[in-house]
């Protein structure tokens, strides 16, 4: 199953536009380095930031799964990138190139849990 992960860029208060858009290169770079670091696993990142308008942005990964483990090690990205930056993070699955959500979590949304993600997706 090829799942993805994005952070939250679009609905935002002005206040979170703000901060985001300051964090915009440490989360961009903290991206970069865990797509790097797991090429072996086929981890793609993505990163559109390219508009004036962050709620157009797209920043996050795509990364297949097999088991609900596979999902520990970009919920705890994820989650620590939520507490640092205050950030909220959405989660889903693709299929036929169509990204279906399945969860949101984050500084808002409250802490992500890999086994809960791993139910909602059908792990």
């Amino acid at each position: 199953m090829l799942v993805y992960f994005l952070v939250a860029c679009d609905r935002l208060e002005e206040k979170q536009e703000k901060k985001l858009r300051q964090n915009l290169p440490e989360l961009q770079a903290a991206l970069r380095a865990y797509a790097e670091a797991n090429t072996a696993n086929q981890v793609t990142l993505i990163d559109a930031c390219d508009s004036d308008d962050c709620a157009e942005w797209e920043l996050g990964i795509i990364q297949p799964v097999k088991k609900n483990v596979h999902l520990n090690f970009p919920v705890d990205l994820f989650n620590d990138l939520a507490q640092k930056h205050g950030i909220d993070c959405e989660v889903g699955s693709i299929e036929e190139g169509v990204r279906e959500p399945v969860s949101y979590f984050g500084a808002h949304e409250g802490r992500g849990e890999a086994s809960l993600i791993a139910e909602y997706l059908g792990l």
